[in-house]
């Protein structure tokens, strides 16, 4: 399975990620060993989605950082 998963941030921004483990990842996220999230700790998970095709994962996450995809998130999660 596979997992795209958003983060609200300290800075009050959203991060979206994909993996395959979405408990290790939010641990590492909230540990700081995550480049990416380092120095917006912490991060507190707001909702995720559940693929079985790593590639329409991929293409989800993609689309959700697109213009489109953040008006997505903010009318339906936010």
């Amino acid at each position: 399975m596979y997992y795209v998963y958003i983060l609200h941030c300290s800075n009050a921004k959203l991060y979206t990620g994909c993996t395959s483990n979405l408990k290790e990842r939010l641990e590492r996220d909230q540990n700081g060993y995550v480049p990416a999230t380092k120095n917006i700790r912490p991060v507190k998970l707001i909702s995720y989605i559940v693929f079985s095709d790593k590639y329409k994962a991929f293409e989800f996450e993609k689309y959700l950082k697109s213009g489109s995809g953040r008006a997505f998130v903010k009318r339906h999660l936010v």
